[in-house]
């Protein structure tokens, strides 16, 4: 599929995964996907942990529902409603997890273009994960963002060294289909803004 297609395709999968685990050769071509994107100073900054230990999957499972339960219970009754039904993982599901981190120090102490926008850095790594996504997508692959964990607990079951943040833990794997319309809009969490809504000409009108 072309890019404006896998665009439109991408979701963020949850219940889709099939079960099978993903073969090494599509692993690999979508972490070089990853690999591909650009990088304030040329950086790279991201690192990727491949996580397939049926334990570990299953521990930060627990530990993720602990979150999504907790704030589960921080919503107010019509929000925790129209939660309820919302799946936000898809660990043990996908089978596989790909953890990945930020290194600010990589590049040295003078990064070609972050010396006024230090934020640069952690955008890269998230055009890296775009990438992934839209490489699994064209792959017939789903991937799931999963943001419900606490980073520290995170760091000690994987070993991430202090020197690097946790940026995120996608679910990847095998989908039986994706959804046509976004769960949070489906489930009518909240709807997307129109593209008009979004646009400025010549400054913020």
């Amino acid at each position: 599929m072309d890019v404006y297609e896998a665009i439109a395709r991408r979701r963020d999968v949850r219940s889709e995964f099939s079960g099978a685990l993903i073969d090494e050769n599509r692993l690999w071509r979508v972490l070089e996907a990853a690999h591909a994107a650009p990088s304030v100073g040329n950086t790279q900054p991201w690192d990727f942990v491949v996580i397939q230990d049926r334990t570990v999957l299953s521990r930060f499972a627990e530990h993720v529902a602990g979150c999504r339960a907790d704030f589960a219970r921080s919503l107010p009754g019509d929000r925790a409603a129209t939660f309820g039904p919302i799946v936000v993982e898809g660990i043990e599901q996908a089978g596989t997890g790909v953890v990945v981190t930020y290194q600010s120090a990589r590049g040295g102490a003078h990064v070609l273009g972050r010396h006024t926008i230090d934020a640069t850095g952690r955008l890269s790594v998230g055009l890296a994960i775009q990438n992934l996504w839209l490489a699994a997508t064209a792959e017939g692959l789903g991937v799931g963002w999963v943001s419900f964990y606490r980073e520290d607990f995170l760091r000690d079951l994987i070993g991430v060294p202090e020197s690097m943040d946790v940026v995120a833990w996608l679910c990847l794997g095998p989908v039986t289909g994706l959804q046509t319309v976004p769960d949070l809009e489906r489930f009518g969490w909240r709807t997307r803004r129109p593209l008009a809504d979004a646009v400025h000409r010549e400054g913020f009108r």
